[in-house]
């Protein structure tokens, strides 16, 4: 089976797993924990980094460390894996779900601009829903497949309705928006090191922010907020989300060779593109000329997702249509959904991601583009 995005384990991997067993260091303390931390500060350029167990994790400690309760409603797209939404459900807070952008698969910034100054007010410096008079104090921005909105836009757009952004960018590790990696511009970004990610720890995750309180309620938050070095005395209700040290040193290694994984997805992306030019109605995802995406998982638009997703996957090589959209989920369908011409199915029935794994072969993927041909 061609994997669609597995993991490259070429580097140091077992080198600095085998350490870790080696002195009895696997836990969920160690210099590798630290590590891959300060790593993922620098590489995002904020000043501080808190490793956890999943991107999902990272979400939910985020939005509990700004205060989300059953009482709020966050804003979070429509078009996402569902770990966005189960986050936010965690805390007991309603979704308010915005339809995506036709071209670029992101939050449709023209609808939430609409939606904030028709459907909220202010109250004492909040935002509230008008129809129940809820808070509405998060936006949530998924950086889809890599790719970014217009953030200048959607950072403007939250400043004057007072929501505070916190980027749910587990699938844009190595994105830029003018020069400026993706989860820094947020109060709190996330990242995710699941095994089909750009670098994986097998399970992990990550929250870069540059806020120096909020970093250190993370780290106290995701070690079961254990207040007292030797007692076992606990302050508040914590949880236990950080990343073991033998997870951590994957993350170091894979950190070492993510240049090198950047520049094979923008290689993989380019001939795609090159060899399926013309092809019957095959279309990709709008990027701007402002963003430099990882282009995470490649993924075309057609209206024979379905006849290229069974010649794909009967050949082994692995292929997946879009995430079912949030609002189509029977957890979320009571959700408020914003929307006009709920381009979000749209896309969930064209889109397919094809094989691209970074160590996949030249004469792969030409294979993969022959068998997509075949369709047309």
């Amino acid at each position: 089976m061609l994997l669609l995005s597995g993991p490259n384990m070429g580097g140091n991997e077992l080198k600095y797993v085998s350490e870790c067993i080696e002195t009895g260091w696997v836990s969920s303390v160690g210099a590798y924990v630290d590590k891959f931390e300060k790593l993922s500060a620098e590489f995002a350029g904020t000043k501080y980094a808190v490793a956890t167990s999943s991107g999902t994790t990272a979400l939910h400690t985020c939005l509990v460390m700004l205060g989300v309760n059953a009482h709020d409603y966050v804003i979070a797209p429509n078009i996402t894996f569902i770990a966005t939404c189960n986050s936010i459900k965690y805390t007991g807070a309603g979704l308010i779900l915005m339809d995506a952008d036709e071209q670029n698969w992101q939050m449709d910034l023209n609808l939430l601009e609409e939606f904030l100054e028709n459907e909220t007010e202010q109250k004492k410096g909040a935002c509230h829903l008008k129809k129940d008079g809820k808070r509405i104090p998060v936006i949530m921005p998924v950086h889809v497949l890599g790719n970014m909105c217009d953030m200048d836009r959607l950072m403007a757009l939250a400043q004057k309705h007072n929501l505070v952004v916190l980027e749910d960018s587990t699938e844009a590790l190595g994105s830029y928006y003018k020069g400026k990696h993706a989860g820094s511009f947020g109060i709190m970004g996330t990242f995710s090191y699941n095994g089909n990610k750009i670098i994986t720890t097998g399970g992990g995750g990550m929250i870069i922010t540059n806020d120096e309180p909020l970093a250190k309620k993370a780290k106290h938050l995701t070690t079961q907020a254990k207040s007292d070095p030797f007692e076992y005395i606990h302050d508040e209700i914590g949880y236990n989300y950080r990343l073991v040290n033998v997870a951590a040193a994957m993350g170091v290694a894979q950190m070492e060779q993510l240049p090198g994984f950047l520049k094979r997805k923008k290689e993989i992306i380019e001939f795609y593109k090159n060899e399926l030019s013309g092809i019957g109605d095959i279309t990709w995802q709008e990027v701007s000329n402002d963003v430099n995406p990882n282009w995470w998982l490649p993924t075309l638009k057609t209206s024979k997702q379905r006849e290229v997703l069974k010649l794909l996957n009967d050949a082994k090589m692995q292929s997946r249509p879009f995430w079912v959209p949030m609002n189509q989920l029977r957890m979320f369908k009571d959700e408020l959904y914003y929307h006009k011409t709920n381009r979000s199915d749209f896309i969930y029935n064209h889109c397919l991601s094809i094989p691209c794994s970074t160590n996949i072969s030249q004469a792969q993927l030409k294979a993969v583009a022959d068998k997509i041909k075949e369709a047309y």
